[in-house]
């Protein structure tokens, strides 16, 4: 005699009152209505916003530039003097240099150059201790400051050194009587050190200290066992 066959129970299905794994609660953010938290709404991810950015690279490009100022005036006390001299002739005044073979022109210069590179140097440092995660304003904003300085700091030399009428200075000192010739810039190229050095070292700082993005680690990439699961 057999046993009657039961048949098999119905699937279950899930009642109005019970949840499905389909109406889970989404986690915040999941919906495109949701608002991000309010301290993510000023700054990204990454660092603070574009116009927070522009904000701070506008403040470096002025306080950069002023700094100009300061180097005005040590290159009108560090630079080399040039030494000219004039001379009467047929009731003309003639201004001539008094050694044709001095380098005092290419020191003045060099002391341009030299001074210009320093300052660039520790603006970058400067604005690197500030903002240790840079970005292209900032950078931007550092470069056109020393670009501003420097020519704020060109300026000043001619208006602090020695005068610019050379005539008048040898009318002045007399026939035959040496005199300072005025600061003269003849390699422009010296206007472009300090946005130069400033974009190096704040690039060298960047890379050395700067932060560092999270490494990811890629499923799958490490050693594995003899079946071919990763080793834990």
């Amino acid at each position: 005699m057999t046993a009657p066959l039961t048949p098999p129970p119905p699937p279950h299905e899930p009642s109005p009152h019970e949840p499905s794994p389909h109406d889970a609660w989404p986690s915040p953010g999941a919906h495109p209505g949701t608002s991000a938290a309010p301290h993510d709404a000023g700054h990204g991810q990454d660092g603070p916003g574009m116009r927070t950015e522009l904000r701070e690279a506008a403040v470096i490009t002025v306080l950069v530039a002023v700094t100009g100022v300061v180097l005005g005036l040590l290159w009108v006390w560090l630079a080399p003097r040039v030494p000219l001299v004039g001379e009467l002739t047929d009731d003309s005044w003639v201004v001539y240099l008094k050694d044709t073979e001095g380098e005092q022109a290419v020191g003045v210069d060099g002391t341009f150059a030299l001074l210009a590179v320093a300052f660039g140097a520790v603006s970058a440092a400067a604005v690197f201790a500030w903002r240790r995660r840079g970005g292209v304003p900032l950078v931007v904003g550092l470069a056109l400051g020393g670009l501003l300085g420097s020519l704020l700091a060109w300026r000043i030399g001619l208006s602090l050194g020695p005068g610019q009428d050379v005539i008048a200075q040898a009318k002045a000192a007399g026939k035959g009587v040496t005199f300072s010739a005025p600061l003269k810039l003849s390699a422009k190229g010296a206007l472009l050190a300090w946005s130069l050095a400033a974009l190096l070292v704040h690039l060298g700082l960047t890379a050395l200290f700067g932060p560092r993005d999270p490494e990811v680690e890629v499923y799958g990439a490490g050693p594995k066992d003899g079946y071919g699961a990763p080793l834990r």
